[in-house]
């Protein structure tokens, strides 16, 4: 099994090719890159310290901007009758592991 371990805007995702994933909006999806930490191919395991030199992983944007589920977040105070309710809908892009190389 061929997988790796990225770092997109902060975040790390375990990826292998073919997915889709969804990640954090990016500011500027045509121009972003990923560092590669992990590459695993079967018995070969490349580990970066911290980055893999010479892996790379291609990625394709499938959509700039996609809406998550919505996060409500409630805030209560017994018997003081405070009651709050704010929420947010976060933003994704979604991106395609187009290839994994050593």
């Amino acid at each position: 099994m061929k997988y790796a371990v990225v770092r997109i805007s902060g975040s790390q995702y375990r990826v292998t090719e073919g997915e889709e994933i969804l990640v954090n909006k990016l500011p500027d999806p045509k121009k972003f890159e990923a560092e590669v930490l992990l590459v695993v191919d079967g018995e070969k395991v490349s580990v970066g310290k911290p980055v893999a030199s010479g892996s790379k992983v291609t990625f394709k944007v499938i959509s700039e901007v996609e809406k998550g589920d919505k996060v409500d977040v409630y805030k209560f105070k017994a018997k003081s009758r405070y009651r709050k309710h704010t929420g947010f809908t976060p933003r994704f892009t979604r991106l395609l592991v187009q290839s994994i190389t050593f």
